[in-house]
């Protein structure tokens, strides 16, 4: 077999941003949860397959009132308390799949960061953390102004989450 020879590296900065909570885990994890709603996926693929694009809008616009909704959540806390670790970490993708619509149309490879990734976690010390990578340094990789306003626009939605959940918002995540 001979090896592709149309491949290229794309070589990109993304800002990892992390958030201290003076909350505790659990009360972050049912504040970000309530916040953020699980999204059912089996109804969304229903709505979806009406074919109708507005309805598809009206359903999902219904279930992220902060703009996201959880499309998964893994609790691999269980799996590292086996190996003696005694911290707690939840991870979740959010997104808004109406969103991600307006930057697939000009790229579908931006599904390699919709849904957004997310981390609530402690550190040793006990203390509460949200970690995210800032959306606009992820989407800024495709080098196309539509993606990237878009993912500024994410980065003032991103904002206006964590100031819903009582956490500082990173100056990165203020655009003009």
């Amino acid at each position: 077999m001979t090896p592709s020879t149309n491949s290229h590296t794309v070589p990109h900065t993304v800002n990892r941003l992390v958030i201290d909570a003076l909350a505790t885990f659990e009360d972050l994890r049912c504040r970000y949860e309530t916040l953020v709603p699980d999204i059912d996926m089996a109804a969304l693929t229903a709505v979806i397959a009406t074919g109708n694009l507005d309805e598809v809008a009206r359903y999902t616009a219904e279930r992220t009132p902060h703009s996201f909704a959880r499309f998964w959540t893994f609790d691999p806390t269980p799996m590292m308390r086996l190996a003696g670790n005694r911290t707690e970490v939840i991870t979740y993708m959010m997104g808004n799949n109406v969103i991600a619509e307006t930057m697939f149309r000009h790229n579908p490879a931006i599904m390699l960061y919709a849904p957004l990734r997310t981390a609530i976690y402690q550190d040793s010390s006990g203390t509460t953390h949200l970690s995210i990578d800032q959306p606009s340094t992820r989407f800024a990789s495709f080098g196309d102004p539509a993606i990237t306003k878009v993912g500024m626009q994410l980065d003032t939605k991103l904002a206006e989450l964590l100031a819903l959940l009582d956490l500082p918002v990173p100056v990165e995540l203020e655009h003009d």
